[in-house]
């Protein structure tokens, strides 16, 4: 069984929400190692269970193969990239922007079945 591009961003966008949400889930377990940076923790715990919305919302509505969800998705792995490089950039953080940076890649594949000639 063959899986096509857009089957492959798809389970991409999926594995990637995923990863988020056992981000977030991490962010707010370390609430109880510093209680000083409460409000920070639950910042970005909110922050990456948003995000990880934003990608299963991508995931699910690639398949309609409308030219406005193509670019939505286009939007949030760029705006995953950009703010993966401006934050302090660790191993970790690199492994997540390789994971948007192919995504994206495969996206840009896929991009005609968002837009037949």
């Amino acid at each position: 069984m063959k899986t096509s591009t857009l089957q492959l961003a798809q389970y991409l966008f999926l594995f990637t929400a995923a990863i988020l949400v056992v981000f977030g889930v991490g962010s707010f377990m370390r609430i109880n190692e510093n209680p000083n940076q409460v409000v920070l923790y639950a910042i970005y715990a909110l922050l990456m269970f948003g995000d990880a919305a934003f990608m299963l919302i991508c995931a699910f509505l690639l398949q309609r193969k409308k030219k406005q969800i193509y670019w939505f998705a286009v939007i949030v792995l760029a705006l995953n990239i950009v703010l993966t490089i401006f934050d302090q950039f660790g191993f970790i953080d690199l492994l997540f922007l390789l994971l948007n940076l192919i995504t994206l890649v495969v996206l840009f594949i896929a991009r005609k079945e968002f837009n037949p000639a």
